[in-house]
């Protein structure tokens, strides 16, 4: 096992970075027998949740579910070209996106704390809420590889094209973070609405973000901003 190290951000970066409304371009849900919407994932084709105690899939064309597994699904989901990630209470289950079958488990860096999970080169990025960390996670034991430290509750991870993205909740405000992946410093910020939460984040590969929308039990799609993507 590597040891890990911490890369922390400066909360004056806040006030340096480039800030402009979120465009929420469409809401899906909410579904039916999910309590409320955590993680979410995009396969190439379908959008998953995770809804409590169901982890789901729906067409974000059509909107309509496609696929529904009864397992816990509390924070967290993610996929790696071929399998399913899920956090479920203090690990992160290893899933068949075709049978719903649980491959292997590991534990959780946070113990029960974490939200949000994303793939990328290689490994597991977890977002640890309250603790305001991101870790970098080998992706089979479960061992912490790095860490960022961030200034907001996250709550939502996402890489798209070497930007890494994060998702934030405290009080009545939620927005969607780029962060630097090397120095955590802040650099730019898309502000939801008003009592509009990010519970879950993940980009599709090109324009969009999907949002897990916490207990309203929605996911809502979100602009990518246009710079971002030159």
């Amino acid at each position: 096992m590597s040891s890990s190290k911490t890369t922390t951000a400066n909360s004056s970066d806040t006030a340096r970075a480039t800030t402009r409304p979120a465009e929420i371009v469409r809401e899906y849900g909410p579904f039916e027998g999910a309590t409320s919407v955590g993680g979410v994932t995009h396969d190439g084709r379908r959008v998953w949740a995770a809804g409590g105690a169901k982890l789901l899939a729906f067409d974000p064309a059509s909107g309509e579910p496609e696929r529904v597994f009864e397992r816990a699904a509390d924070a967290g989901t993610a996929f790696d070209g071929t399998h399913l990630y899920q956090i479920a209470e203090a690990r992160i289950d290893k899933i068949d996106p075709a049978t719903g079958q649980v491959l292997a488990s590991i534990p959780s860096p946070g113990g029960g704390s974490d939200s949000g999970l994303t793939w990328a080169e290689g490994s597991l990025w977890v977002g640890q809420y309250r603790d305001r960390k991101i870790h970098q996670i080998d992706p089979a034991t479960g061992a912490i590889r790095r860490t960022i430290e961030c200034t907001r509750f996250v709550t939502g991870v996402t890489w798209v094209d070497g930007e890494l993205w994060h998702g934030t909740w405290e009080g009545d405000e939620s927005d969607l973070r780029r962060i630097d992946p090397q120095s955590g410093a802040l650099l730019e910020r898309l502000e939801m609405p008003r009592d509009v939460g990010v519970s879950g984040l993940e980009s599709d590969g090109a324009d969009l973000f999907y949002c897990g929308g916490g207990g309203s039990g929605k996911v809502r799609a979100v602009r990518r901003p246009r710079a971002a993507r030159a």
